[in-house]
């Protein structure tokens, strides 16, 4: 199946003119929190000059680090840090099984920031990612025709209880809670092609335990493989062709 949609505002002045640069993978978190009527997911504004999606509202993410293989599952381990890093969300388990609150969150930081490394901090405070609790939604990669390639693996996960939003300086310029129908909205969030068709395909469930469960039961969907087809006036379009 073939969708079209335009290509996002500013994403002609990323094109790149050679041969079509290897996607690195990577990972992104829809937190929700279900307890909002109706329910809320976690959207961070990058700032202007950023590298990828400049200006833009998105979910925390990024790149797979070698280091993530580590600790099982390197994609769902790169969503659970990055997730960490850009807005200090933790999604970890301490050692009596019980989920992190604040204040681990905060001696882990304290430690980053002391210079010990992501997974020697969490090792330190007896923490172990909780990957389960991330349930796969989609995967995506960047067209060939953009210079910065991504292989990106999304998923959706529960916000903890006990812990507060700590976006990180330089990364993150706002963040907000905000349901998908208001962030797709006329007047909604700046949003990149692959961020609101994400959100699109969620919008209509009124439920988010419903759509989480019935996510858990689905196998890894294949990926979107996005393209940019030129138009007639020059301009582009973004083309999704999807694998049966």
């Amino acid at each position: 199946m073939t969708q079209r949609s335009s290509i996002p505002a500013g994403l002609s002045g990323m094109l790149n003119e050679g041969a079509p640069v290897i996607p690195r993978p990577a990972a992104t978190v829809l937190l929700v929190d279900p307890t909002q009527q109706p329910w809320q997911v976690l959207m961070m504004r990058r700032p202007g000059g950023a590298d990828f999606a400049p200006g833009a509202y998105v979910f925390p993410g990024g790149s797979v680090h070698a280091e993530d293989a580590e600790l099982g599952d390197e994609s769902r381990a790169a969503a659970v840090r990055e997730l960490f890093e850009e807005v200090g969300i933790l999604l970890a388990r301490r050692s009596d099984g019980r989920f992190a609150r604040d204040r681990e969150c905060s001696r882990l930081r304290d430690k980053l920031t002391a210079g010990v490394g992501w997974i020697d901090g969490l090792r330190g405070l007896r923490l172990t990612p909780a990957t389960d609790r991330l349930v796969f939604l989609a995967r995506w990669i960047t067209p060939e025709a953009v210079a910065r390639r991504f292989d990106t693996r999304f998923y959706i996960a529960r916000r903890p209880a006990g812990q507060t939003v700590h976006p990180q300086p330089g990364e993150v310029v706002s963040w907000t809670w905000t349901s998908p129908a208001a962030a797709l909205a006329v007047d909604g969030l700046r949003l990149v092609h692959a961020t609101r068709c994400i959100l699109e395909s969620v919008a209509a469930e009124a439920d988010v335990s419903r759509l989480m469960a019935r996510l858990r039961r689905r196998p890894e969907s294949p990926p979107v493989l996005a393209r940019l087809q030129r138009r007639p006036d020059g301009s582009f379009e973004v083309v999704e062709d999807r694998t049966a």
